[in-house]
């Protein structure tokens, strides 16, 4: 990046003109022009380009669009959509977004958890939605444990073409096939392999970027402070991945797949206490997560208790799993009837994995991005270092009894293993050791949404003793707005985006807004929380 040093220290007077261009002069019909009578690619572009007017647009936008929260007239759409089919034509789009003042959104699964990938809360600054749909191959080398990715392609199409080329290889990522595989790597990226091998971005060998000037750049053109950001730092702050290049792993032929459920009256509290803190501590192979639910209950007083679902995964056969736990967490009473066997595609599938798939689906469902069911909910994440004492889960599950059955979900995903081994600057997802589990939690939003928010922040609160400090932390693909949000225009100073950028990265937030500086400084690739460009020092 010594190309772009000149670059960093830019006058913050030209920031402030800058950032006001997009609300004085953005051109819709003036960037709908500029990309459709490019001679290189109009006759392909021409018909992928949509105004609010054209008939397909509203079934293209909605498409991708995985919380229905967002779908309200609260939330700007975009003034115009592009679904490029060539690398070019991400370039033109840039050019002539950078002409026209238009400001860009990039959607490559559409599982941004605000629904910022695609809308805006800022009602007056209209933007292209870059959909990358159409992008999405995935290109296996089974002999040099590779794949290359396209930025459109969805989780599912990654697993299903892996297991087209081999039994035994995958790739560390997350369990919801619908999901952009950008959009989780750019966050960092976890899943049941999380333990064994990392993130999904830790297994990132290359990646390939258009930048805020149209350039095609790869790892070694854009240099390894911005492909470091890449890998964990949002990549929509950063330019336009167009693909990356991903090292794979090995899975045993045979692994082992379980799903055991307890409830408040059969002894969960006394169940998730110890697990807090053996979970983390039992080898690499093991995934264990915990479901914690609300559920109808008729035998109850109130009608209802919380369950705890454990599911997990095993990098092994049955039976030493099966002595493993009862040595290591003997109140889980796990017995040989929860376990099962299977091929890792089959796991992939397994309803004890995904929690949500059948015996009789195959691995081609896994190509059908319609294939699951969208949820409009409102989300918070945290990081637990400390035990949460047993008082404290008990007051927890009398806040999930406050809300209806199935309304609430809160996911404790422990750490340990291959994550704490790997140093928190090596890339800018910092929780790795001394991070016990991360903790997700949910609420659907559908009755009365006013109360639902209030519940889920009176949740945050209730956590603050329990969770990290000093900063609070987040992640950052479960991005949350409540954390705070950029000014639609003008200057962003860093004095409010470390208010949401230091609970994301930590002290990483300081080496992101530098590379931004480097890569952007002009702050064209921008929306609610993306990275500032590096400022003077009094800034900071």
């Amino acid at each position: 990046m010594k190309n772009f040093t000149s670059s960093i220290l830019f006058p913050i007077s030209l920031l402030f003109l800058l950032s006001f261009s997009y609300v004085n002069s953005a051109n819709p019909s003036g960037f709908i022009k500029c990309v459709t009578r490019n001679s290189q690619v109009s006759k392909i572009l021409a018909s992928n380009v949509l105004a609010p007017s054209d008939s397909s647009y509203t079934a293209t936008y909605e498409f991708s669009m995985r919380n229905p929260r967002f779908n309200t007239s609260e939330r700007l759409k975009p003034a115009v959509i592009v679904t490029p089919v060539a690398d070019s034509q991400v370039q033109t789009v840039v050019n002539c977004a950078k002409t026209f003042d238009m400001q860009i959104r990039i959607r490559s699964g559409g599982h941004d958890f605000e629904g910022l990938s695609y809308s805006s809360t800022y009602q007056n600054v209209p933007f292209v939605l870059l959909d990358m749909i159409k992008l999405k191959s995935v290109t296996v080398d089974a002999k040099a444990k590779t794949a290359i990715v396209q930025a459109g392609a969805t989780l599912g199409e990654v697993y299903y073409w892996i297991y087209r080329a081999s039994g035994t290889l995958a790739f560390p990522a997350g369990v919801w096939s619908t999901v952009g595989a950008t959009g989780l790597i750019c966050g960092g990226g976890y899943g049941p392999l999380r333990r064994k091998y990392g993130l999904a971005a830790d297994n990132v060998i290359d990646a390939r970027l258009v930048d805020a000037k149209g350039r095609i750049l790869d790892r070694q053109a854009m240099g390894e402070d911005v492909f470091w950001a890449l890998r964990g730092g949002g990549c929509a702050s950063f330019g336009i991945v167009l693909s990356w290049t991903l090292n794979l792993v090995d899975v045993p032929e045979k692994v082992t797949t379980f799903l055991i459920q307890r409830t408040l009256e059969q002894n969960a509290t006394k169940i998730i206490h110890p697990f807090q803190t053996i979970a983390p501590k039992l080898p690499k192979e093991v995934d264990i997560r915990v479901r914690i639910s609300t559920i109808e209950s008729p035998t109850t007083a109130r009608g209802k208790t919380v369950e705890l679902s454990f599911t997990g995964l095993y990098l092994g056969a049955p039976d030493v799993l099966l002595k493993l736990i009862q040595k290591k967490l003997p109140q889980l009473i796990m017995v040989k009837e929860d376990l099962k066997e299977h091929t890792w595609i089959e796991a992939v599938m397994e309803s004890s994995f995904f929690n949500m798939f059948e015996d009789t689906y195959s691995p081609e469902d896994l190509l059908d991005r319609t294939f699951l069911f969208d949820l409009p909910t409102k989300a918070k994440s945290d990081f637990v270092r400390d035990p949460i004492s047993e008082e404290g889960l008990e007051g927890l599950w009398e806040k999930l009894l406050e809300v209806n059955p199935a309304e609430t979900t809160i996911i404790f995903t422990p750490y340990g293993g291959r994550l704490s081994e790997i140093k928190e600057s090596a890339l800018p997802f910092p929780n790795r050791a001394g991070t016990l589990y991360m903790v997700y939690t949910r609420v659907l939003w559908v009755g009365d949404t006013t109360k639902k928010l209030e519940w889920i922040r009176s949740l945050y609160s209730y956590l603050t003793p329990y969770v990290s400090n000093n900063p609070r932390r987040a992640y950052s693909n479960y991005d949350d707005i409540d954390l705070g949000i950029n000014p639609a225009t003008g200057p962003i100073t860093l004095a409010d985006a470390k208010v949401w950028g230091k609970a994301y990265y930590k002290s990483n937030f300081d080496r992101l807004v530098r590379v931004k500086g480097m890569i952007d400084p002009d702050n064209f690739f921008r929306h609610e929380q993306s990275i500032p460009p590096f400022l003077p020092k009094a800034d900071m």
